[in-house]
């Protein structure tokens, strides 16, 4: 039996529908009401398993306005489900409004686990896993897009983030231009599906792959890369000593290329190194 007055979060299948849990499936069926991110998209997957409950949906654009009217629900004693479209909800899926209101008013939140994008292609990238940091996705603007992947790139640890196809190709071109050459690549793509994909490599194996057949940039990728910080790469300590004084005082262009000069290292990786220093104004 289901506890009355709660809030379920279930994760979906991010492809494979056989990957939902029987306990999922058993609050899809017994819950009053499933807060679905788009009621026709989940619709297949209910129709699939023949779960005949009424869905609301709840996404970006009316989580606020769908918030208010949940929470009464709930305190009238209801069990609601959340669901994303895929995956888990709340990762990189709204939600996050809903549930933080409910923690607000002492209203009981029980999270299922299940199937999500993130932990999935990280576990079989070959990266380093002891230690990450999920950006989710990429902003659209290149120069959000580019400090975004700089930061990632002086991290010391494995980065990963979501890409939408029709942006792939342009933010590993970006990758290619912006950060270091020694970065590792893994791209993932159709997780749990017929045609799941794991391309490992540099820079330039990614691309060759995205161009080598249109079939290719169709598809929700999983971008994760792995880079040792610029010190682990040759920078003296002296050399970022130096440039961290000369930031509050000169733009990073200017603070990076005198202490090139100065130490006959490298004006690239000091530059990527002072944009993650730069402290915003």
């Amino acid at each position: 039996m289901l506890q009355t007055g709660c809030l379920y979060i279930v994760p979906t299948p991010i492809g494979n529908l056989s990957d939902i849990s029987a306990r999922a499936l058993e609050v899809l069926q017994q819950v009053d009401l499933i807060a679905a991110e788009d009621t026709r998209h989940s619709s297949r997957l209910l129709g699939h398993y023949q779960i005949s409950t009424r869905t609301i949906s709840m996404h970006a654009h009316n989580e606020h306005q769908r918030t208010g009217l949940l929470i009464e629900k709930l305190k009238q004693g209801m069990a609601i489900a959340l669901i994303s479209d895929a995956g888990t909800p709340l990762i990189s899926d709204p939600g996050y409004e809903f549930v933080n209101t409910c923690r607000a008013e002492g209203l009981n939140v029980i999270a299922l686990p299940g199937p999500c994008a993130l932990t999935t292609a990280l576990s079989a990238s070959g990266l380093p896993t002891d230690t990450f940091t999920f950006f989710g996705f990429l902003p659209v603007k290149q120069q959000a897009k580019t400090e975004q992947l700089l930061k990632a790139a002086q991290a010391g640890h494995t980065c990963v983030f979501y890409e939408a196809p029709r942006r792939i190709t342009d933010t590993l071109k970006l990758c290619k231009e912006a950060l270091p050459e020694h970065t590792h690549y893994v791209l993932a793509k159709e997780l749990s599906k017929t045609f799941e994909t794991y391309v490992s490599g540099n820079i330039d194996t990614l691309l060759a792959y995205l161009s080598a057949d249109p079939g290719h940039v169709k598809g929700e990728f999983v971008l994760m890369l792995h880079c040792k910080t610029l010190q682990a790469a040759g920078l003296p300590e002296s050399a970022i000593s130096l440039l961290k004084d000369l930031l509050p005082l000169l733009p990073p262009k200017q603070a990076s290329a005198a202490v090139a000069k100065h130490y006959a290292v490298n004006k690239k990786q000091l530059y990527e190194l002072s944009l993650s220093l730069k402290t915003p104004e």
